[in-house]
């Protein structure tokens, strides 16, 4: 499976989101669990998703292939994501020269364990153990690109590849590490914690390959690498006050950094608009709608949509990723 990273979906997912009942806020008890190398973090309230009859459809669009596999694996063992799982954390490590890139995950909600694992049992899935753990493969336990799951309590189910379910448990039995002292990343989940029903974190690299995604224009200019470099992480966070403003902000080595990024940014987005309106007016009225406003050594980049443009843009597959 050639990743995108979880951003994409991030952003797919928080213009989507329309005004929910609460702020997404998670605990550090959940956020102390995901090992420090995390380079991308991002959480979403399910609850303030499942609101919407559209969801489901957005969802199919969002989620790679295997994932879209694994959550039709987890329904027939009687876990519904839809239903069961009110929280999602969800987090990226990046690859090194060992071992690809993986994603690690934890639902909160109301499960049934004992239920769920005789399922499992029965159907005779590859397993392996990992301190007193029972790791239930999706797959056949061999690759590095295999989804393993299993029950931290009848509250919490964590999800993940391999190692990085490893480093996980890890950090729950032997007190690793964990993302709490990241210097990078933490920070800026206290920062954007709370302020949304969806919302994420990106290191420097998970926030290079965002851009690269979002405006690719951007990103092949020749000017932009030399730029990027100086971009040290990114918040995405979503305000759900009126209609569904997503806002990114780019966290910059310098302010004069911060003012050529908007410069740079604002021409992509005028490129794309153009693009845009030739077969999606939608998501060209929201770029055109679109506010780059340097802050400091920050940068803010703000969408706004209304709900029926949202309904529209999925029509148009525009949140669509092939992976």
């Amino acid at each position: 499976m050639k990743s995108k990273s979880v951003w994409w979906f991030v952003v797919a997912g928080a213009l989507a989101m329309v005004p929910a009942l609460r702020a997404g806020t998670l605990g550090t008890q959940v956020i102390g669990l995901f090992p420090k190398d995390v380079g991308e973090f991002a959480y979403a309230d399910m609850k303030a998703a499942q609101q919407h009859k559209w969801f489901p459809q957005l969802q199919q669009q969002i989620l790679p292939a295997r994932f879209r596999q694994f959550e039709t694996f987890l329904k027939s063992a009687g876990i519904d994501i839809n239903s069961q799982v009110d929280d999602l954390a969800f987090a990226a490590i990046p690859a090194n020269g060992k071992h690809p890139e993986e994603v690690l995950g934890v639902a909160e909600g109301e499960f049934q364990p004992d239920t769920t694992e005789a399922y499992l049992k029965q159907q005779k899935l590859p397993t392996r153990k990992s301190h007193g753990y029972t790791l239930y493969a999706f797959g056949s336990g061999d690759s590095p690109y295999d989804i393993f799951f299993f029950f931290l309590d009848s509250n919490t189910a964590v999800f993940g590849q391999g190692d990085a379910i490893d480093k996980m448990i890890s950090v729950r039995m032997n007190g690793d590490p964990s993302l709490l002292a990241n210097e990078t990343i933490f920070p800026l989940i206290n920062q954007v914690n709370g302020q949304g029903s969806i919302w994420a974190v990106l290191d420097q690299h998970y926030t290079k390959l965002g851009l690269q995604q979002l405006l690719p224009e951007v990103a092949s200019a020749q000017q932009s690498s030399p730029l990027f470099e100086k971009i040290h992480a990114m918040i995405i966070s979503v305000d759900t006050s009126s209609d569904i403003q997503t806002q990114f902000e780019a966290v910059c080595a310098t302010p004069d950094d911060a003012n050529n990024l908007a410069a740079l940014l604002q021409a992509g987005i005028l490129y794309r608009r153009y693009q845009a309106s030739q077969s999606n007016p939608d998501l060209a009225n929201m770029l055109d709608q679109a506010q780059v406003t340097p802050r400091g050594d920050r940068l803010d980049l703000n969408f706004r949509l209304t709900e029926d443009q949202i309904v529209k843009m999925i029509a148009q597959r525009t949140f669509a990723v092939s992976m």
